[in-house]
């Protein structure tokens, strides 16, 4: 089975989260088939945390998308500056901006090791 479209995953994800009382918009589309994944979260205290594709892993059911944890809490530039600079690298990006006081939004995450 392939990988779920990644228009279709973050049109999931938004409405999830929408329906969750989190305030969940899509700031960036991308590719709608093949487009990488990333999710920046407003802690609502002033700091950001992004969440980007895992290296080469998918989860167990083949269809939906890992990620990695690449910054937690940090100056909301940071996360932006990073957005900015892999953007011009791959246009093809899709940046979803989720607004959460947690640290769970609720994607399978592979810690570093």
């Amino acid at each position: 089975m392939g990988r779920l479209r990644s228009d279709l995953w973050c049109m999931a994800f938004v409405r999830r989260h929408n329906d969750l009382g989190n305030m969940c918009v899509l700031a960036r589309r991308g590719d709608p088939i093949a487009g990488q994944v990333f999710i920046e979260i407003d802690h609502l205290d002033g700091t950001r945390s992004l969440f980007t594709p895992a290296p080469m892993l998918r989860a167990g059911d083949g269809v939906g998308l890992v990620f990695q944890r690449r910054f937690s809490h940090v100056d909301p530039l940071k996360v932006r500056d990073r957005i900015n600079q892999e953007t011009e690298f791959d246009p093809d990006l899709w940046v979803i901006s989720l607004d959460m006081r947690g640290d769970d939004p609720g994607i399978d995450i592979v810690e570093p090791r």
